[in-house]
This record gives structure tokens, sequence and C-alpha cells, in this order.
């Protein structure tokens, strides 16, 4: 029986953080509403995408129980070093997705904007995206109405 190696883990991290990192939001269904969905990994998109956000941190961590970055798979420590873990971290703006409800997320790698979007520009509509990227991570959550008053914040760490 054949192993992937620690290396061959963190070499696999690496080519990920090597690349663009957004998260994808989305209505999904308001049927998800009343009846619980199950997050399929054959998905390759969000159900009905509504923007894509660009990693605000994209950092090496290992697990580590007295660690600051607290994910529901663990604690884990940031690393100088490359590891076979990578935590994202996005901050969504008071305005990003107003007046939207959002039922799902999906990190997405190799996410490239329109050219004519503004440089600097860190938050997107689905116009505004050239390439969406590969989906790594899929989550459906309870509905979210996005309010003025609040800047959501997401926290994810990959394991290879």
């Amino acid at each position: 029986m054949a192993i992937l190696t620690r290396v061959g883990r963190i070499e696999l991290a690496k080519a990920v953080k090597a690349q663009s990192i957004y998260l994808a939001w989305g209505s999904g269904q308001p049927q998800w509403d009343t009846t619980p969905v199950t997050e399929q990994s054959g998905s390759t998109q969000l159900t009905q995408a509504l923007g894509y956000r660009k990693a605000r941190r994209v950092l090496y961590c290992e697990p580590d129980t007295s660690g600051e970055i607290h994910v529901p798979e663990g604690t884990f420590k940031a690393s100088t070093q490359a590891t076979p873990h990578i935590y994202c971290e996005f901050n969504y703006d008071f305005t990003d997705g107003l007046e939207q409800t959002i039922r799902e997320l999906g990190l997405m790698v190799g996410t490239q904007p329109h050219s004519s979007e503004p440089a600097g520009r860190f938050y997107h509509a689905p116009s505004g995206i050239a390439d969406p990227g590969v989906l790594m991570l899929l989550e459906h959550r309870p509905a979210m109405y996005r309010d003025q008053g609040v800047r959501e914040t997401f926290e994810f760490v990959l394991s290879f």
C-alpha cells in the first residue's frame, strides 16, 4: 500500500499557496433553510455565486493545542516553514454582498478576475471574474442575511 509522505503533502500545500486564493459566497437554494443539504465531494462550483473575496492572509500552520488559530477542525499555530497545512483568512467589507442571503461558501484556488477589474480590488461580483478557479472546499451553512453593519470574517485550514 502506497502512502502520501509528509514532504509530498508539503509540496501540495506549496503548490496551492502559490496561487490566488478566494472565498466565493452564494445564495444557494431557499429550500436549504428547511431541508438540510450535504456537501458533495464531486461539486465544482457554487449553486448561486454572489461574489468572490481575495484572501487577506494565507499562512502555513501546524496543529498546536495552544495555537492562536481556532477553526472547527482544531487549533493551529502559524509557521514560517512550509507545512502540509494552509491557513486562509477572508474579511468581507460592509458592502460586500449587501442585502443578500448567504447559504454556501467555496474556497477557490486559481481565481482570476477580468483584466478590466481595477487593480487592488479584493471583492468581485461574478461578472468580474474571468476564471473562478478550482473549488477546494465547499460549505453549506444556515442562511445569513448580509446587513450593512456587519463585516464577515471566515477562516479555514486546508490540510494535505
